[in-house]
């Protein structure tokens, strides 16, 4: 992970004052856990290159209380990206330039535009190559973005979400290093601590003067600050409302989701805030649908997840069980807590956590009532889900199969880059004339008819952001 930082033109020797560094030494320090050096390759009073470089400890990464199972610790990239680890490495080293502080006779140098080019990377990023050109080609840079070419011996993603990137333009180094700690973080949507009121300060101490009138302004509050409460406080402070600390507590924060709802602020700007989430909309949908079953008392939800399916069907009348089926221990660990809580209940059937998976047939779970698989059959490679649906036909049987899909044109509509999927795991996405036609051929094998309905806000273009079949087998009266 690096950053380059070149500096043409008149007074380009006063980058290394402005860095308060020597640029004929090496800066080598080592703080949380990073070895950060910064060495500068030219340094002349027409060009002056710097170049911070930072190397995190590996072992760190493996370090904490995370679970036996879990094997991310050990595979993840964040020892190599530009990221928000990386700008938190970094960030002692740049304090003076970072807080406009230079010795007093190099001040009025802080206010200078200087000709910089900007090079850091790789950045591991899901925003295509578009949205990432607007963030800074607002701020008045040229971008290049580049990609490393890789050859595989088997199938693998055409295109690396991880990109190099390169800007130049006319800017004092104070602004462009502070909208580079905005950014990069942005640019990578993870956070390795957890988003407090604190982010508000720092969001706002460095944007002053350029985030309030960029253009994505709304994606980069959303990606930095993530929460609804945390974007209506920032907003709020910004504006003198009472109640508006960026100390206030962000306890109740939820994972962000896809949206469905664009809502107008009161100075008239239009704002995405996270509140109708796509998710939510599926979860009601596939309700409404088992409801409507006239044969609903044992449920099967397989792929549950942290069990929120499953925690949603137990008000709907007439379910009797209710089986979580997944195979992340992780995820089921989380289920069983939420469960928990609907103990005691009046009227309510906790559901039962079953350790299970598609790819393994379990006789308990056969003939039950109405079968769920919702957003699972993406994560399946393609090759290998005609299997699983001859055993959830054949063998499970269900009165009632449901299953959701992401629709593949509708990402158009949410400005994806073209070839790029919603998750990161998503093996497949399919266009609304596939499923139709993959849904009906399984219907010409097996004795089922199948009835095809949308989810989420439709465009005329595109139709609905979820596909949802359901499944109805014909010899059963259901």
């Amino acid at each position: 992970m690096h950053l380059i930082i070149k500096a043409q033109g008149e007074g380009a020797g006063m980058l290394s004052r402005l860095l308060a560094k020597n640029p004929y030494n090496l800066y080598d320090r080592t703080d949380k856990e990073a070895r950060v050096r910064i060495v500068f390759t030219s340094a002349s009073e027409v060009e002056t290159e710097a170049v911070i470089y930072a190397t995190p400890d590996p072992i760190d990464f493996v370090r904490g209380p995370s679970a036996p199972e879990d094997i991310t610790q050990y595979i993840n990239d964040r020892e190599f990206v530009t990221s928000s680890l990386f700008c938190s490495y970094i960030r002692a080293a740049l304090g003076t330039a970072l807080n406009g502080r230079p010795k007093e006779e190099y001040l009025p140098w802080v206010d200078h535009r200087f000709g910089l080019e900007l090079t850091f990377g790789p950045v591991a990023s899901n925003l295509p190559d578009r949205i990432v050109e607007e963030l800074f080609t607002a701020l008045g840079y040229d971008i290049e973005i580049t990609r490393g070419d890789g050859v595989y011996s088997f199938d693998l993603k055409s295109r690396s979400t991880v990109r190099r990137i390169r800007l130049r333009g006319e800017q004092t180094l104070q602004t462009a290093l502070r909208q580079l700690f905005v950014l990069i973080p942005a640019l990578d949507d993870y956070k390795h601590y957890f988003i407090s009121g604190d982010e508000i300060d720092k969001i706002r101490r460095y944007g002053e003067g350029w985030l309030d009138s960029h253009p994505q302004r709304g994606l980069i509050l959303k990606r930095s600050l993530r929460f609804a409460n945390l974007i209506k406080q920032y907003e709020e402070f910004g504006r003198g409302l009472p109640g508006s600390s960026p100390e206030s507590d962000a306890s109740d924060a939820q994972k962000p989701q896809e949206t469905q709802e664009t809502q107008a602020s009161s100075d008239g700007e239009e704002t995405k805030e996270p509140k109708v989430r796509l998710n939510d909309l599926r979860y009601a949908a596939i309700a409404d649908a088992v409801e409507a079953l006239p044969s609903k008392a044992a449920v099967v939800d397989f792929g549950s997840g942290e069990g929120k399916l499953s925690a949603r069907l137990v008000s709907v009348p007439g379910v009797k069980r209710i089986y979580a089926v997944e195979p992340s221990a992780v995820s089921q660990l989380r289920a069983m807590e939420r469960f928990a809580k609907l103990e005691g209940k009046p009227g309510v059937t906790v559901p039962t956590p079953v350790t299970g998976s598609l790819f393994y047939y379990d006789e308990s779970l056969r003939n039950q009532d109405v079968m769920i698989l919702c957003e699972v059959i993406e994560h399946i490679d393609e090759h290998r889900l005609a299997r699983v649906m001859e055993t959830i036909l054949a063998e499970y049987a269900p009165k009632v199969l449901i299953l959701t899909t992401p629709n593949k044109e509708y990402n158009e509509f949410y400005e994806m880059e073209a070839g790029t999927m919603r998750h990161n795991d998503h093996r497949f996405e399919w266009s609304r004339k596939q499923f139709s036609g993959w849904c009906g051929s399984w219907c010409e094998r097996y004795s089922y008819s199948v009835e095809g309905k949308g989810i989420g806000e439709p465009s005329e273009a595109f139709g609905y952001p979820t596909q949802m079949a359901v499944f109805t087998r014909k010899e059963s009266e259901v």
